[in-house]
């Protein structure tokens, strides 16, 4: 009996599992790090020589995944917690992550021949992960956040030549505002909800 109740104890949780507990985190931590990240490679474009604004859409979306790691200490995800359970949809969206990376061998090239082609590339390349993360999430904002992104920045990116390292960094960082309020709204629903059913269940129990 006891060997049964181990072997339940251990037991792997499901991918139905583990994709509910993904989808029911705040997902704050990484959009809150992409509107710092984009709004000071804005403020540098701004303000900035075209080397600094080179240099800061580099030094900028580089530290994104870092800046999001700190971040999530405060925002309660913790993406680093040593008693955090393993989830596969974690290794995905890591996956989806390492992906966009590997595309900037295609981006890289190009920014050597035409140095303004980085508010482009970078802008639109850096927001594909949005779209596994709508599918994991089951929530259409990654979809939103992707496609909004990558049709401002073109448009921007054709229409203001002279202002690609300023307006284009403005046009994402628009986005991310909608999409993080989007993410908080649903997240509070979900709490709501969570503490209605636990009042529910207490009350039947009782």
């Amino acid at each position: 009996m006891m060997s049964s109740k181990h072997d339940l104890a251990v037991a792997p949780r499901s991918l139905e599992a583990q994709r509910e507990e993904f989808s029911r985190r705040r997902g704050l931590a990484m959009p809150l790090a992409g509107t710092l990240a984009w709004a000071g490679i804005g403020l540098v474009g701004w303000l900035g020589t075209p080397y600094q604004a080179v240099m800061a859409l580099y030094l900028g979306t580089g530290v994104i995944f870092y800046l999001g790691a700190f971040l999530s200490r405060f925002t309660g995800e913790n993406f680093f917690a040593r008693n955090k359970p393993k989830n596969e949809f974690d290794r995905l969206f890591i996956s989806a992550v390492l992906m966009c990376l590997l595309i900037f061998a295609i981006a890289l090239p190009w920014a050597t021949q035409d140095y303004q082609s980085l508010p482009l590339s970078f802008g639109v390349l850096a927001g594909l992960m949005w779209l596994p993360y709508s599918w994991i999430i089951q929530h259409w904002v990654g979809v939103f956040h992707a496609l909004a992104r990558s049709v401002l920045v073109l448009g921007a990116w054709y229409a203001f030549p002279a202002q690609r390292f300023v307006l284009i960094p403005a046009l994402i960082v628009a986005v991310y505002l909608l999409t993080i309020w989007v993410m908080e709204r649903r997240w509070q629903q979900a709490q709501r909800i969570g503490s209605f059913s636990l009042r529910a269940e207490a009350a039947v129990a009782a």
